[in-house]
């Protein structure tokens, strides 16, 4: 059985694979949209962020969505995005660095930990959306 996704990185500008990933997602340049196979990159494409220049809280979210994308790496996010991707299906993996094929292969490889969401832990943690509070 193979395993195919499609996963969105946050970059800061052209360049394909070797485009550096964003160190934050709001403000990224655009995204580099990569289909992978069997741990391998298949495709790529670039699309670019509509609101890079008008910042919108909001806005992001949905184009990753668009973009058909499973997974997103950033370098960091609010926890705004972070909770408005996982209602959308979207994985979040945040603390991603250097350029996106090294990114990718971390990320499909196992090394990067994700966007640690509350339930998986019983301590409160601040990357938590701020509407949940455990007791």
């Amino acid at each position: 059985m193979s395993d195919s996704r499609i996963i969105a990185v946050a970059v800061e500008g052209d360049g394909g694979l070797d485009a550096r990933v964003s160190e934050h997602f709001g403000h990224c340049a655009g995204f580099v949209v990569v289909e992978v196979n069997d741990g391998k990159i298949t495709a790529s494409r670039t699309e670019a962020n509509p609101f890079a220049q008008t910042h919108q809280p909001g806005q992001l979210p949905k184009v990753v969505r668009g973009l058909g994308a499973t997974v997103l790496l950033a370098g960091g996010m609010g926890p705004r995005a972070e909770t408005m991707l996982s209602k959308f299906g979207v994985e979040v993996c945040t603390g991603a660095a250097g350029r996106v094929r090294d990114a990718v292969d971390t990320f499909v490889n196992g090394g990067l930990r994700g966007f640690t969401p509350c339930s998986q832990h019983g301590g409160h943690n601040e990357a938590c959306g701020e509407h949940s509070h455990h007791h």
